[in-house]
């Protein structure tokens, strides 16, 4: 799977809503009620984090939940493309890029949305053939400012900005001419997580879908 063909499948999934949450499942029972409810509220392309001992299983679980589009996040080696595919992820994300990486996503026909931070890393990943990147860390890589700067040399990025976006300045990210969708982890919070408030995620998945972002 070619990156232009990659890239293609990640800007038709980050155009489904304007956020992806970013999911850190600490116990594989929360999987599949949090897929549940972030379908339910409008958020059906998610990202499971591989930071915990069950990220792989959660995956599994969520990506059998009716409507869910699940990929893994923190996807840094062959290795973890291969488990992740395995898994049934539908996508991949990394918070960089490495030669082994882009050669692994590709061989096991995984999308991949590659994290940049910088002009000579936006350039190098078009140059390569991805079209839809991460902006990571987005706040401390410059937020806003930085991002608006690269659409001006570099129109042909788009980006899913995540790393220090709130519910409060989501909309703000989301009016930028390069901005496809926003990446976060405010729509499933630790304390809701483990107090099982899947219909407070609900909620906060409705309000999330609801942002407005520039067409």
């Amino acid at each position: 799977m070619t990156p232009a063909l990659q890239s293609h499948a990640m800007m038709t999934l980050c155009r489904i809503a304007p956020v992806i949450p970013v999911l850190v499942v600490e116990e594989l029972r929360h999987a599949v009620p949090l897929a549940r409810a972030l379908v339910a509220g409008g958020l059906p392309v998610m990202e499971v984090t591989l930071r915990t001992g069950c990220a792989i299983e959660a995956i599994a679980a969520m990506a059998a939940v009716p409507g869910a589009r699940v990929g893994a996040g923190t996807v840094l080696s062959a290795h973890d493309a291969a488990r992740v595919r395995a898994a049934g992820a539908e996508f991949a994300v990394s918070p960089g890029v490495t030669k082994g990486l882009m050669a692994a996503c590709a061989a096991q026909r995984l999308p991949l949305m590659p994290g940049a931070a910088t002009p000579s890393e936006v350039m190098a990943l078009l140059e390569a053939g991805y079209r839809m990147l991460k902006f990571f860390p987005a706040v401390p890589a410059g937020g806003r400012a930085m991002l608006s700067a690269l659409h001006g040399p570099l129109p042909q990025a788009s980006f899913c900005p995540t790393g220090g976006i709130t519910a409060e300045s989501a909309a703000d990210w989301l009016r930028l001419g390069n901005v496809v969708c926003v990446g976060g982890s405010w729509v499933a919070p630790t304390a809701m997580l483990r107090a099982s408030d899947w219909a407070g995620i609900e909620r906060l998945a409705r309000q999330a879908a609801a942002l407005e972002r520039e067409d």
